[in-house]
């Protein structure tokens, strides 16, 4: 039986982007809003994510704009001691069921279908069914289909290994290292991104040998510090680091001395500081971290992994040993997608997409604001000019670039920008309570000096790469 409903806003996903967009429609509109997930609640891949990860940012930049997440502290011990709290899975399901049962469905303006397909649909005509009993909905959107899984990647915890792995060798997904039964001779951490970095330093923090440790890295890649992405008395230093990247954008010779000076100033960390890095993913990670992930001397650099054999590896440039003993823990999923961009805005739907560099809630939170506030769907798009998720390290300028033109137009429209101004979720939006520190001063003074020049040979240093 097809069951007919109709709704303003038929959202797909409630990972965060989902749950943030509608939260700003809810607070800025008299939207009605359908929401409607495969996964059987709230939180996107923080539902299948493994046990002890933790968000790589203060949780003071997370979750939907009305809620905040967390107590707002600061960790006293660990590796991220000194820096605001961060976030576990555990903490963020409870979060997104809390926002979904407590502030959406109360008000009567949100229908919620968990272990839902959804089906497509065209003319303003959606369908979808249910994955545990096959009933299936008829939506008639009066307003706009949006989007939230046009990016979707693939991680590890639901994504097979992209690489053969032959009869008998012991290989599992990064989460289910926390639930093995015997003692395993060697792990063997494959992958290069934020996930075997996690792997790595949770293994070490378990006081796993450092040399029990191989880690196949099939790229090198830059991190971000934490110590310049901390909110409250931290924003001087987080303000701090804009002039200094508009500094070195304007004075590098190249991409990678744009890379060397930032590194010099300590707002880019890379673990092995004998091999050039040639990803940027945007992960933020702190200091120890880092010295700890240094303990370990194994490390593999022969390109990816093809395939796994009972007593070898085999990877794009040659082969090391394994064996019986060792647990072969897969990172090595593809992670955020890279489809071509398309408008954000259109008549009848909303793709979201990113816009500039990280804070990725901001984001969503902010299209769900254009989305209410502004009406024209031309005036929208110039807005939110879509990026792609960045991989290479030349999409860190292309990035920064982006977001140099695309928050001058949102700093010159006055809802937005007032909306922005307050925004929890803005991890500078509080900075105006610090005008008067030193370090704000100075760095609107870099501001003044290099904003201009920053842009203009970021353009000629993308250009001629």
């Amino acid at each position: 039986m097809d069951h007919a409903i109709e709704t303003d806003y038929l959202v797909v996903g409630t990972g965060a982007a989902g749950m943030a967009f509608t939260d700003s429609l809810l607070t800025h509109s008299d939207a009605t809003v359908t929401l409607v997930d495969r996964r059987h609640a709230p939180g996107g891949h923080w539902i299948d994510a493994y046990p002890f990860v933790r968000l790589h940012q203060p949780s003071a930049f997370y979750g939907v704009e009305s809620l905040p997440l967390g107590r707002d502290t600061i960790e006293r011990s660990g590796l991220n001691a000194g820096y605001y709290e961060r976030a576990g899975a555990d903490d963020l399901r409870a979060y997104f069921a809390e926002v979904m049962a407590q502030h959406f469905l109360p008000g009567g303006r949100v229908r919620h279908f968990p272990c839902s397909e959804f089906l497509g649909g065209e003319a303003g005509i959606y369908r979808f069914a249910s994955r545990l009993t096959g009933a299936t909905h008829s939506v008639r959107v009066r307003r706009k289909l949006v989007d939230t899984t046009y990016l979707e990647g693939d991680i590890p915890a639901t994504s097979p290994p992209p690489f053969e792995v032959a009869d008998g060798v012991r290989c599992v997904a990064a989460g289910d290292i926390a639930r093995i039964a015997e003692r395993p001779g060697r792990f063997v951490v494959i992958g290069a991104g934020k996930t075997a970095l996690d792997v790595c330093t949770w293994l070490l923090e378990q006081e796993v040998p450092a040399s029990a440790i191989r880690w196949i890295k099939p790229r090198e890649s830059w991190w971000l510090s934490r110590r310049f992405h901390q909110p409250h008395e931290g924003l001087p230093d987080f303000h701090a680091s804009v002039g200094m990247q508009l500094q070195a954008a304007a004075q590098a010779t190249s991409i990678d001395d744009l890379f060397a000076r930032l590194e010099a100033e300590g707002y880019f960390l890379r673990v092995d500081t004998n091999v050039a890095p040639s990803m940027c993913r945007g992960a933020i990670v702190s200091e120890a971290e880092v010295d700890l992930l240094r303990q370990i001397e194994d490390v593999v650099r022969l390109g990816r992994v093809r395939r796994i054999e009972p007593d070898r590896i085999v990877l794009d440039e040659g082969s090391v040993p394994t064996d019986s003993e060792a647990i072969h823990v897969h990172c090595a999923a593809r992670g955020l997608a890279r489809p071509p961009l398309r408008p954000v805005f259109e008549a009848d739907r909303v793709t979201v997409q990113p816009l500039f560099w990280g804070f990725a809630c901001y984001q969503f939170a902010l299209l769900g604001v254009i989305e209410a506030c502004v009406e024209s769907t031309e005036e929208k798009n110039r807005l939110c000019r879509p990026i792609h998720y960045w991989d290479r390290n030349a999409d860190y300028p292309s990035a920064f670039l982006a977001m140099l033109a695309s928050e001058q137009a949102r700093a010159a429209h006055p809802a937005v920008s007032a909306w922005a101004r307050e925004a929890r979720l803005n991890p500078l939006g509080g900075i105006g309570k610090y005008r008067d520190h030193p370090t704000v001063a100075r760095t609107r003074e870099q501001f003044r000096q290099f904003g201009a020049a920053a842009a203009g040979n970021l353009a000629k240093l993308l250009a001629t790469r």
